[in-house]
């Protein structure tokens, strides 16, 4: 079992950068694929970015690339995303969440195969 509590959300400018940080409880959180979600008021959860249990490989949604890395350091049981050049529409409710089997290509961005999140994190952006 794994327990996501997300961190680092908060108010900040168009243009200017945010961290989030994910820190997961239990032992094997070196063996889950992790990934980003986000959810703005009346729209569905999207998907934000992946990272493989290795970190060996990543995956973002095209509305962010470029902007947005993910990262994540086993050792210390945690799952980073910073986000620089930020726009309003980045202005959401963002979770973590991790997968206790790997997942293929094809599968990043689902949500169904995603077994823990976290609680989320508000991040907005104003104009």
């Amino acid at each position: 079992q794994v327990q996501l509590v997300e961190s680092g959300g908060g108010l900040v400018q168009a243009g200017g950068s945010l961290r989030l940080s994910c820190a997961a409880s239990g032992r094997t959180f070196s063996s889950y694929d992790m990934g980003w979600f986000r959810q703005a008021p009346g729209k569905e959860r999207e998907f934000v970015a992946f990272i493989s249990w290795s970190g060996g490989i990543t995956y973002y949604a095209d509305s962010v690339k470029g902007r947005f890395t993910i990262s994540r350091d086993n050792a210390k049981n945690t799952v980073s995303l910073q986000m620089n050049s930020l726009i309003p529409e980045d202005t959401a409710v963002y979770y973590c969440a991790a997968a206790r089997s790997s997942m293929s290509s094809g599968e990043y961005g689902s949500k169904w195969r995603y077994n823990h999140w976290g609680q989320g994190a508000q991040v907005t952006v104003s104009s």
